[in-house]
């Protein structure tokens, strides 16, 4: 989901010609100008990219949870090695989002806003009244019960339309149950729906991929907005964000991947860093667990020596399908933008955020920048604008490309568990 190439570079570009000129025209211009700048410029080249990426969003995010949960849950052919690898995504992702949920709620990068400028920062991203609603409606909370019951949708195609409004859960839980069904059949009977959801699938990137070669005017625009508004205060947030996100994939790899292999493959950890090392570089520069993926087989086979049958299965289905980093930085960013807004989460919305994000470390695309249209919808149904994705986008690439060397990592790791318990059985 990235612009071919270095994209990075500009995007960084524009992330600091908004911080310079909307520090510059905060100090520089009369208040007047300075909100025609913002509403009738900055804004609407900001909107113009926001829109294209909001348009792909429906169609991707089920695609490819069926896709993964097709891919990942073939057990009828593969046995104990699906199970098993289904297992520890789940358990990997799982903890990758409460840990990086309970740092965010613990350290809060996202609070110290002073609140005249947050209440002008929700009136220019979603229009003063209706975030003042959303907000309101996003401190109540359903009862357990109706909130499980309402997970099952009586009608996915109404959930599709009103995604944005509530209706993604819903509508990925249709996904999972379709996913599921589809790995109970015969690849014969399955093929055609499964080619066409990985063709709609890829137009949907495709789509995403033309509004990137947009995102350095866009993030310029909305950076601009944000900084116009809010003055210094928005970069040393960030920079508390990104020192979070960084700090909670550390320890992610460091506690539960060490652990894993330690405990669960019988392996050392340090010599298992080594034997993946260049794979894990190419990780970082790609931003791709699917573009890595060849070398990843490579490696498994020659310096880890993790099972052929076993690792091809798992490292293929993993590229796409496990995807923990991507849940981790998924549930931080959340919870930091609700911060930001002054959107406070019970309990049970945050639990709610933690299931969206373990369902995207499943549905994510292995791509650059995969995992940002379902943050826009997660955003939405919490009651924060799904344009504050603009905030975070500047700092997203230096992101992605971490988050993409945890997702890899996560996919070698589980493959030598898998390997390590279906040795006594071959």
């Amino acid at each position: 989901m990235a612009v071919k190439g270095k994209s990075h570079w500009p995007i960084l570009a524009g992330l600091g010609a908004g911080v310079v000129l909307g520090l510059a025209a905060r100090s520089g211009l009369p208040a007047a100008t300075l909100e025609w700048l913002v509403s009738s410029v900055a804004q609407p080249l900001g909107q113009v990219f926001l829109r294209i990426v909001f348009m792909a969003v429906v169609p991707l995010v089920p695609s490819a949870l069926v896709l993964g949960v097709a891919e990942i849950g073939d057990v009828g052919k593969v046995g104990r090695v699906g199970l098993r690898t289904l297992l520890y995504t789940l358990v990997f992702s799982g903890a990758a989002v409460l840990l990086g949920v309970g740092l965010t709620n613990l350290v809060r990068p996202g609070e110290g806003l002073p609140e005249a400028a947050r209440a002008e920062l929700q009136a220019r991203f979603s229009g003063g009244a209706a975030v003042g609603t959303a907000v309101s409606n996003a401190g109540k909370a359903k009862g357990t019960a109706q909130a499980l019951t309402d997970l099952i949708p009586k009608n996915p195609l109404a959930e599709a339309v009103n995604a944005f409004e509530g209706g993604l859960i819903p509508l990925m839980v249709f996904s999972l149950a379709l996913g599921a069904a589809l790995a109970a059949m015969d690849d014969e009977t399955t093929k055609p729906l499964k080619d066409l959801l990985r063709a709609l699938q890829g137009a949907m990137l495709k789509i995403i991929g033309f509004a990137m070669t947009l995102a350095p005017v866009g993030v310029a625009g909305l950076v601009f907005s944000v900084t116009a508004t809010a003055g210094l205060d928005v970069v040393g947030m960030l920079a508390k964000y990104v020192a979070l996100v960084l700090g909670a994939l550390t320890l992610h790899a460091v506690v539960v991947y060490g652990g894993a292999l330690k405990f669960f493959a019988r392996r050392d950890p340090v010599e298992f860093l080594k034997g993946s090392s260049g794979v894990l570089m190419t990780a970082f520069a790609t931003s791709s667990s699917s573009a890595t993926l060849p070398l990843t087989l490579q490696a498994a086979r020659e310096e880890l020596k993790i099972p052929r049958a076993v690792g091809d299965f798992v490292l293929t289905v993993g590229a796409t399908a496990n995807q923990n980093g991507t849940a981790l930085y998924e549930g931080v960013t959340v919870l930091f933008l609700a911060q930001f807004f002054g959107v406070h989460l019970s309990l049970g919305q945050q639990v709610t955020v933690v299931l969206y994000s373990v369902m995207a470390g499943v549905g994510t695309a292995g791509v650059p920048g995969g995992s940002l249209p379902l943050i826009v919808v997660v955003l939405q149904n919490i009651g924060v604008p799904g344009e504050a994705i603009g905030i975070i986008l500047g700092v997203d690439r230096v992101l992605d490309m971490s988050r993409t060397v945890v997702n890899v990592a996560g996919d070698m790791v589980i493959a030598a568990c898998v390997g390590a318990a279906e040795e006594p059985a071959t």
